[in-house]
């Protein structure tokens, strides 16, 4: 099971942000959009990620006035990213052990699609379900 097939049922759109941007700017994208982290793309390649953890330690170090600063200044940079055919099982353990929520994915230098651990974990216990669905059907059919 790939992360092809969580897009796949997810979808593959992915709100970005520029390292530009102000952090005001992508906190009015991740709250309009009901969201938790934004690829920041440079030239058409990811530079990093801004998160809402991101935001909360730079304006819990710096006040308000962080708000102005660019995107460039508070991102995770570099972004760790995996690739459509990484297996879902090991993002999961990239992401527990690494500590993050959101894994963009990235193929040919593009992004190609962005996953949450909740989209993974989602994903893992449909599949789970389905496998003892088809076990029962089969107990029952024997």
């Amino acid at each position: 099971m790939t992360i092809a097939s969580v897009l796949r049922d997810k979808g593959s759109a992915v709100e970005t942000v520029t390292a530009d941007s102000t952090v005001f700017d992508a906190v009015r994208r991740l709250g309009e959009k009901r969201i938790g982290a934004l690829p920041v793309v440079e030239d058409g390649r990811i530079a990093g990620i801004i998160s809402e953890r991101d935001v909360i330690y730079r304006l819990r170090d710096h006040g308000p006035e962080m708000l102005d600063w660019p995107v460039s200044r508070i991102m995770s940079s570099p972004a760790i990213t995996a690739s459509a055919d990484s297996d879902v099982l090991a993002a999961l353990a990239l992401m527990t052990q690494r500590r993050i929520r959101h894994l963009p994915v990235v193929d040919g230098g593009e992004i190609r699609g962005i996953v949450s651990i909740g989209d993974l974990v989602k994903h893992r216990m449909e599949r789970i379900e389905a496998e003892a669905e088809a076990m029962r059907t089969y107990i029952q059919s024997a």
